[in-house]
């Protein structure tokens, strides 16, 4: 069992930094919610000695008269056990069978949290976003690929090996969907993950070309097909119907099992308005409970540029943890 970090109080200031596979984020956070980022350096994948210095460096150069233990939280790539604290599913070789809050803790000398950036997500929603206040929120990711969060009360939850509101994961995609009377076969395509038919494959940005790919056996963007149905393009039109259909049911299926006040979304399918919109509908057409007002919705902090991760790590230097099980 790991021991829970300890958190800054609330008035304390908080380092804070983005992980991802190309650059590391640091920013100053005065308070929950608020981050001030003041610049960023490559990631150095492939050496943890080298990813140690870029961090130090950035402390070294940015926040040279802070006290020496003051706390960095960090928003990163991969899922963050909160038994072992390793990384799982990174895409940086460098963090391979570490521990990065504790071994990084050592290595700088100061309290060290970190979670997946998912998880920072659906946080900085939750206090400062577009589901501020709310008892249960699902922060969903549509990028790349199709990932989540959840908190609950405030309390970001953590389940075995960091995972919690993995939905593109694990439930089986239809392979026979029905779009205007006609009968579409959808193959259940092998996942980076080691099984067959998730919905990451076809939830996210990637899994949309993919789609319409298969359906109209022509190579667009996600951009080009999001674009091309809003212009009433009968190919995109026939793709984001299928799309809808495929992340809307378990989507559904997690509004049923968590009730949560509010789905936010984050990647860069969230910025495509009118797709979420349309999602929304779609998923609270297949819940049990009726929503009268929008469930799932766009995030404050959606998108590249929306620092997320930041905001949500400088929740996270102040949460007080229990102890993982």
């Amino acid at each position: 069992m790991s021991k829970p970090f300890t958190a800054a109080s609330a008035d304390a200031v908080v380092f804070c930094a983005d992980i991802g596979g190309s650059f590391i984020k640091f920013g100053i956070s005065a308070r929950s919610g608020e981050v001030e980022e003041f610049g960023k350096v490559p990631t150095p994948t492939a050496s943890w000695d080298d990813f140690v210095a870029a961090v130090q460096g950035l402390i070294n150069q940015y926040a040279p008269g802070y006290p020496a233990d003051t706390p960095l939280a960090i928003s990163t790539a991969g899922l963050v056990s909160p038994q072992t604290g390793e990384l799982l599913a990174t895409n940086i070789p460098a963090f391979t069978g570490r521990s990065l809050a504790a071994d990084l803790s050592l290595a700088l000398q100061r309290p060290v949290s970190a979670a997946n950036d998912a998880d920072c997500f659906a946080l900085a929603e939750a206090y400062a976003g577009n589901a501020q206040n709310q008892p249960i929120v699902a922060g969903i990711i549509l990028g790349t690929g199709v990932g989540g969060g959840l908190v609950i009360n405030g309390q970001l939850v953590r389940g075995h090996g960091g995972v919690t509101g993995e939905w593109g994961h694990g439930a089986i995609t239809r392979t026979e969907l029905l779009i205007n009377g006609k009968s579409y076969h959808i193959p259940r395509l092998p996942c980076a993950c080691g099984q067959h038919g998730c919905l990451d494959i076809l939830g996210g940005a990637r899994g949309l070309e993919r789609l319409h790919q298969h359906l109209n056996q022509q190579e667009r963007t996600s951009q080009q097909i999001v674009d091309g149905w809003q212009n009433g393009q009968p190919d995109s039109d026939l793709t984001i119907q299928a799309w809808l259909q495929l992340v809307a049911e378990p989507l559904a299926l997690l509004a049923n099992i968590l009730g949560p006040s509010k789905i936010v979304v984050g990647g860069g399918l969230a910025n495509a308005i009118p797709l979420i919109t349309a999602l929304d509908l779609a998923v609270r057409n297949g819940v049990l409970h009726r929503y009268p007002e929008p469930l799932v919705v766009t995030g404050k902090f959606a998108g590249a540029g929306g620092n997320g991760g930041m905001i949500g790590a400088s929740v996270l230097g102040r949460l007080s943890e229990r102890p993982a099980l």
